[in-house]
This record gives structure tokens, sequence and C-alpha cells, in this order.
């Protein structure tokens, strides 16, 4: 009772101001004290009837679960959300969830997902938001489920926490494996494309393309079946290449001229086998070995490895014709030596070699299990350690496109029109085409596989802007557009740019062709043309710019030459005038003695002339001695006048040594002052 009358004492008038005050801080952090350890008991007791696991976006099973969610209606009736017409997710699989928003007049228009323009339309979704808790029941277990954002050097990362009260974590690992099931159902029409990233040397998603069918590549017949048989066959030998002691690797090297379908081929491949494909710039900036071994250390199992352009990987070229070694072209005479420097900045950005690349391939931290694809258009190029076997083991030549594959590109832009509907549902000849022909109305199995993989919406809506013609009158279009093309003459690539223009008009299309090919061969005489006066005007502005350097240096010696030369004579004529003073001052100490007696006013002058000479001499030679460099610095501007003053001192010592011996008189002199000073007797 005490006790709590004391407690109650600050409510009273009759205490101490002081110790209420420290009564209630006490009474305040107690309470508090209670709460906080009976939540965190309470959260402990809760959390230890939970499982939780965590998905980091960084890797798949986080994209696996996000677009699971998002077609549990529950994801859509959340409390709090964001709205966001960016509903793709970060490997191309669209997220609608049952609450996005949708226009009533959508469903009407023949076209409502793209609008008038023809841009996409912009649909608004609807997305739980970040760092709140949400419900949902699954497989009679509630889940709990957050997301969060971490912020790394690179960039943020989002992160996923899913809770479920059970005894153990199967409930969990069936959730995995479903939501994983439904997004490989859901991307199997997609081929995830991988680049590498030579600042944290790592792998960055860089988008999904859509699968292309392999009957859309047309090559000589042959080559496209081995390829894809080779490849798999070696993804279902990894054990055969274990009992042999085989590094688990195969190499291919396309090479032949440039579009001639080389990357398509690879894009088709990676549909066909389900492989994603990991891209490396050799000739990125920062590449360097320890990145690029970093890098394909990290490289899944089962993945399609491209390096594009072998030949130009040491260099920056910009020009890839027969003529052209891959490195980098001079710049022009009107570009400053500010952009030299920092074009040679930035070529040094590569440090990768030869050996550090043929390490990354098969050295020993190689990785296993993936098909490499390399790229080039000249093979002669390559170094033989290069494209030896082992690292190289299958070589195909792209040439330029013949009638064969001519006829098959028309085929495959202009489909025929079934002749029955029994026609769709035969099912496909195992023997393969001979000829074009054959192949139109006989495809392939492999081809009918990657087909039926496609989007079936897409087709249908391209389909309808495209005139369906018999398939009697698509051969004689085929084979008169193949009559019309060039053997070996014209790309692939060009061909199927044609056939885009007139991807709505067939018959139009074989009608203009032959105007379409002098076109093209005037082009590329027009293009060979300008590239010659180009080379040609670049040669002669080089020859200009070496001979106006030559011409400029050589004056430029001329006028040292001649500089050197007049200071060598000025020199001498200093020397000569030096050593006449010399003379000069020695003549008087070798005459002789004179005679005593009486001087006259005419000696005594001639006398102090000559003493005045000598005086000068002399003062002129010590201040020479000791005066060094400033004599030589005043040597141009006094010339003249030390020529004078040694003339008129040989005049004056001339006169004395003609006058007779007798009558030379001893003269007193007295010098005050500077040498130049005049003489008092």
């Amino acid at each position: 009772m005490q006790t709590l009358k004391s407690l109650l004492s600050p409510l009273s008038g009759n205490s101490n101001p002081i110790q209420d005050t420290l009564k209630l801080v006490v009474i305040g952090g107690t309470v508090e004290t209670a709460r906080r350890a009976s939540v965190s008991a309470w959260n402990g007791f809760i959390d230890s009837f939970f499982l939780t696991a965590h998905f980091s976006q960084e890797d798949y099973p986080y994209d696996w679960l996000m677009h699971w969610l998002s077609k549990q209606p529950a994801w859509g009736r959340s409390r709090e959300f964001d709205i966001t017409t960016r509903s793709v997710s970060r490997h191309g699989l669209t997220q609608k969830t049952t609450g996005d928003l949708e226009d009533e007049n959508e469903d009407e228009e023949e076209s409502g997902e793209f609008s008038q323009g023809g841009g996409r339309k912009r649909k608004v979704a609807i997305v739980p938001s970040m760092d709140t808790m949400h419900t949902i029941y699954y497989r009679g277990h509630w889940l709990r489920i957050t997301r969060t954002k971490r912020f790394q050097d690179y960039g943020s990362c989002a992160e996923l926490k899913i809770s479920v009260v059970a005894r153990n974590n199967d409930i969990l690992k069936r959730l995995v494996l479903e939501a994983k099931r439904e997004y490989e159902k859901d991307a199997e029409h997609r081929v995830h494309i991988f680049m590498a990233d030579t600042t944290y040397g790592c792998w960055r998603w860089n988008g999904a393309r859509q699968k292309r069918p392999m009957s859309s590549i047309v090559l000589e017949p042959g080559v496209k079946d081995m390829i894809l048989a080779d490849c798999k066959d070696f993804l279902a030998s990894e054990d055969w290449y274990a009992e042999r002691g085989i590094p688990f690797r195969r190499g291919y090297l396309l090479h032949g001229v440039p579009g001639s379908g080389k990357t398509s081929l690879i894009h088709s491949l990676a549909g066909e086998l389900g492989l994603d494909i990991y891209v490396v710039s050799l000739s990125s900036k920062g590449m360097s070995d320890n990145t690029l071994t970093t890098l394909m250390g990290n490289v899944p199992s089962r993945c399609i490895l491209l390096l594009e352009d072998l030949d130009a990987a040491f260099t920056r070229g910009i020009s890839r014709d027969e003529t052209s070694t891959g490195a980098p072209t001079g710049s022009s005479s009107t570009s400053s030596s500010s952009s030299k420097g920092k074009d040679k900045e930035d070529s040094d950005g590569s440090t990768l070699s030869l050996s550090g690349l043929l390490n990354s391939l098969d050295g020993v931290a190689a990785a296993e299990g993936r098909l490499l694809f390399a790229t080039t258009n000249h093979i002669e190029r390559l170094d033989p350690a290069l494209s030896r076997p082992g690292r190289m083991d299958v070589w195909v030549n792209f040439k330029h496109a013949t009638k064969w594959q001519a006829e098959g590109i028309f085929k495959c832009f202009f489909p025929a029109r079934s002749s029955t509907p029994a026609a769709t549902n035969a099912p496909p000849t195992t023997g393969a085409p001979s000829t074009p022909a054959t192949a139109a109305t006989t495809k392939h199995p492999a081809d009918a596989t990657s087909a039926a993989n496609l989007a079936e919406s897409k087709r249908k809506r391209a389909a309808h802007s495209i005139p369906l013609l018999s398939e009697e009158e698509i051969s004689d279009l085929a084979r008169r557009f193949a009559d019309a093309i060039p053997e070996n003459e014209l790309s692939v690539a060009a061909l199927q740019g044609y056939l885009l223009r007139n991807k709505t008009r067939p018959r139009e299309c074989v009608d203009e062709v032959a105007a379409w090919i002098i076109s093209e061969r005037e082009m590329r005489e027009k293009l060979k043309k300008e590239k010659e006066e180009r080379e040609a005007k670049e040669k002669k502005e080089a020859e200009d710019k070496a001979k106006k350097e030559k011409e400029e240096a050589d004056a430029k010696e001329k006028e040292e030459k001649a500089a050197k030369e007049k200071a060598d004579k000025k020199e001498a004529r200093v020397k000569g005038k030096r050593s006449a003073l010399r003379e000069a001052s020695k003549t008087p100490a070798a005459a002789a003695p004179p005679e005593s007696g009486a001087s006259t006013p005419a000696e005594s002058t001639s006398d102090a002339s000559a003493t005045e000479a000598s005086a000068e001499g002399t003062t002129s030679s010590e201040s020479e001695n000791t005066s060094g460099a400033d004599a030589d610095t005043e040597e141009s501007i006094t010339s003249e006048e030390e020529s004078d003053k040694a003339e008129k001192a040989a005049q004056t010592l001339e006169s004395a040594a003609d006058a007779p011996a007798g009558k030379e008189k001893w003269v007193a002199v007295k010098v005050d002052g500077p040498a130049d000073a005049a003489p008092s007797v």
C-alpha cells in the first residue's frame, strides 16, 4: 500500500517536483521496456512456426515467383499498390494481374493493342507496393509475401520474402516448382540474351527475343540439318565425353561474307534447342585476360556462347572489307591533335591478349557444357591456334545467295494457301527436301516443331496483311524470282531487305526484281567509286601534308643553318678585334726606355695618347675576362665603337713608333675615374 501511495504521490500537490519527475521517467522506461520485450517475445514465438524463403532478383527463381504472383487474384486485390504502365518483367514476359485497368472498347477493335498512330497502347497495371506485407492463400496455407529493394554499387536489387506456417518446407518447394513450370511454359517462345559486363566481370540480362523458326533459315541443302543434329548430339553426350576424359566443350566457326545469315542461324538454333545466348564483345573497353576468364567461368553449363567478329577481337576498326586489317583508320587532316589524343586514350581500354583468349576457351578454368559459336568475315586473319580443332571443331562457310536460296526465301515470305483443309493436319514427312519446290509442300520435322513454338496470335495478325496465293502460283513466282537473281552475287540480307519492302506485293515483287538488281549494281558501283575517290583524296591529302611538313622542316633547317653561320662570322670578327687589341696593348711594353731630359709639348702629347690607348686596351681586356657572358651579349651593340677605338689606338702606336729615339721623353700620366675618361697631364 505504501508503494502504491509513493507511485501516486506525483499526482498530489504536496510532493517534490524533482523526485516526481524522476519517478515518471522510471515508470515510463519500465513500461516501454516491458512493451518491447513482450512484442519481441510474441514475434519470436510466432516466427518459430513460420518457414521463410528469400529470393533475389539476380537469380531465376525470383522471376518465376513474380510471374506466378501476377496470375494470382489476391495479388491484384492488394490493399496497398502502385499504378504503373511498365508491365513488362525483367525477362520480357508481360505481367498482367487480375486487378489491371482495361479499356472496355479494346476488345471491340480489331487491333486493339495498337493505337491509330501505330504505337502500342499503354496498359495500366496494378503492382503491390514495396516493403508491404501481402497475404495469399495457397494449398491450405497462408503465405506472407514481402518485397524489398536493396541498393548496391551498380544499382538496386529487389528481393522477395515468402513465409508460411508449416512443419517442413515441402509447401515452398511445390510453390517454386509450380512457378517454374508456368514461367517456362509462357517463356518457351522467347530467347534470353545476356551481355558481358566488363566493369564488374559478370553477365547482365539484355532482353528477350522472339524465337525464330528454323524454316526461316535458308541455307545450302544439308547444312542446317547437319549443324542442328551435331548440337543435339553434343548436348546428349555428356557421359560419353566423361568416360573418355575429353573436355565437354564444342566450338563452331561460322565464316563468310557479311549478311549471309550467320547470326540469324545462331538465334534460330538457340530457340530450337531452348538455350540462352551469352554474348561477349572481345574489343569492348575494359576487357582483359582476368575479366574474360571470370566471365567464361561463370557461363552456365547449357547455353550458347557467342563471339562475334572474331577477326576484329584485338582492334577497334570501323572497316571490314577485304583490304582492311581491322586497325583503326587514320584521322583526317582537319582533325585536331586533341581528338587524336582522345582516340588513342580510348583505344587503350582493352588489354586482352591472344594467350588470355586461348586459355579462357579451353583452359583449366574454362566452363564445360556450352556451345561456342564464333563468327568472322575473314578467316584468313585468325591465328591457327585459335581456329584449330578442339577450340573450333566445326567450320561452316557462308557465301552469297544462290538461286536455290532465293527461291526458298521467297516462299518463306509468301506462304501458299492450302488447297484442302486436310492438308494442314497431314503429318510431315521425314525425308529431307531436295529442292525448294518440294520444301514448300513438305516441311522438315525440325521446321514443323519450331513453327509450332511460335506465338500464334502474332502470326495471325501478320497473315491478314499478306495475300494468300495458291500453291501453284507461289511456286511459279518463286521460280521466276530465283531465275532473275544472279548466282553468288547478292547477299541474303540484300534479298531479305528487298522482300521486306514488298512483303504485301508478291506479284509486283517478281516483276520489279530485274530493275532492283540493276539499281543494286549501280549503287555498288557508285559506292565503290566513292570509296576509291575518298581513298585517293585521303592519300593525296596525306601526301600533301607530308610534303608540306617536309618543306617546313627544310625551311626551318635552312634558317637554323643561316643563323648559325651568321653567329660564327660575328664570333670570328669579335675574336679578330680582341686579338688586335691584345697586340696593341703589348706594343708599348716592347719599346726602349726613354732618355732623361726636358720634353716638348708635342712629344708629351704623343706619349699621353699612347698611354691612354694602352690603358683603355688593358681595361677593356680585364672587363672582358671578368664579365664573359655579359660581354658576349653586348658584342653586337658595341662592335662598331670598339672598332673605332682600336683603329685610333693603332694609329697612335704607329706615330709613337715612328718618332726618333732621341726625342722620346717620359710623361707622368694620372688616370682618374673610368678607363674611357680623359687623361690629365
